[in-house]
């Protein structure tokens, strides 16, 4: 698949979340074959481009191309300018979001909120397409409810904008992430369109990957949750997209050094502070099948320190590795 001058290969792709596909994760999702890495959502609003959060989010140093980073917002001006700023720092590729369902963006009229007013969509895919001389991709949602579902009349829009490949997760805003993926609705979607369509939602599995590839006909497919605590599946899917055959589970001993080479990123990424606090989730994650899950991330989240946090997960795994049960001590 390409988007633009980018060749998009392996065809599996880390989804755009809030909160998790910060710089560390994504480096290391392409480092385990991720073919393209979405940033998370970055404020359109100029007013907090300044904060440590939106700083930390427009940081792509050293991150490996292609750069994609996601702006959500509802004035297609301030799109623009967004779009504008974050190529001037560093993004290869604008992704514009129209397909968050959280309460607090919808709320405010962004994310898939915006798919309920398809004139507004069109100004903001075209002041943005018009502003910047990359790549713009665009994520929506089947729709925004049951009786809403108007994806495909929003996808013949983002095609007659510009827009370079279009990401769609086959739920309805309503629905959340409840439900069963329409991946009926994305071959529907594929099959009027010229440009790259990518398949999102439910895909967790090399199986799940192929299946979905086949039945929409889409470009390729996105994965989002089932990244969360294995970010080895993207390596998972592209073997078995390109030979059919199934790698097998990493071992232990990687999972563990994958595991503290995050957590270091992490803290030199965010700080110590910041950096231990935020490595609590994906040490829950990729915790959360292996003995002594709740009793580990109890004493874990104790944890204060970058050194103690990387001491009880080195800890933990070196014990799961020697085949006995972790020895996790009251407090860290």
């Amino acid at each position: 698949m390409r988007i633009g001058a980018f060749d998009i290969t392996p065809k599996v792709i880390l989804a755009p979340m809030a909160g998790v596909t910060d710089k560390p994760f994504r480096v290391l999702c392409k480092r385990l074959d991720a073919g393209l890495c979405v940033s998370e959502m970055t404020t359109s609003d100029p007013r907090f481009w300044n904060t440590a959060k939106s700083r930390h989010r427009m940081d792509h140093e050293g991150e490996p191309a292609p750069v994609s980073v996601q702006i959500a917002g509802t004035v297609p001006e301030v799109m623009a300018e967004a779009a504008r700023y974050n190529v001037d720092h560093g993004a290869q590729l604008i992704d514009i979001n129209m397909g968050c369902p959280a309460k607090k963006v919808c709320n405010a009229w962004a994310g898939s909120a915006l798919m309920r007013d398809e004139a507004l969509v069109a100004r903001i895919l075209e002041a943005v397409v018009s502003a910047v001389q990359v790549p713009v991709t665009l994520k929506i949602r089947t729709g925004w409810a049951a009786g809403q579902r108007n994806a495909l009349a929003i996808a013949r829009i983002a095609q007659a904008a510009g827009i370079a490949a279009l990401a769609v997760h086959g739920r309805t805003r309503d629905q959340q992430y409840s439900g069963f993926a329409e991946y009926d609705t994305i071959a529907e979607i594929k099959s009027q369109l010229w440009i790259p369509v990518v398949a999102n939602g439910d895909i967790d599995s090399p199986q799940k990957a192929a299946l979905v590839l086949r039945h929409t006909g889409a470009d390729a497919v996105m994965v989002g949750r089932a990244a969360q605590g294995r970010p080895w599946i993207f390596r998972e899917i592209a073997h078995h997209l390109a030979t059919g055959e199934f790698l097998a589970a990493p071992s232990l001993e990687e999972v563990r050094d994958i595991l503290l080479a995050h957590l270091h990123h992490l803290h030199a990424f965010y700080g110590e502070q910041a950096g231990v606090r935020i490595a609590r989730k994906h040490l829950g994650w990729y915790a959360k099948d292996r003995p002594e899950n709740a009793a580990f991330r109890a004493v874990v989240n104790r944890a204060e320190s970058a050194e103690a946090q990387l001491l009880l997960t080195r800890d933990y795994f070196d014990a799961l590795i020697a085949g006995v049960l972790p020895q996790l001590p009251a407090a860290a």
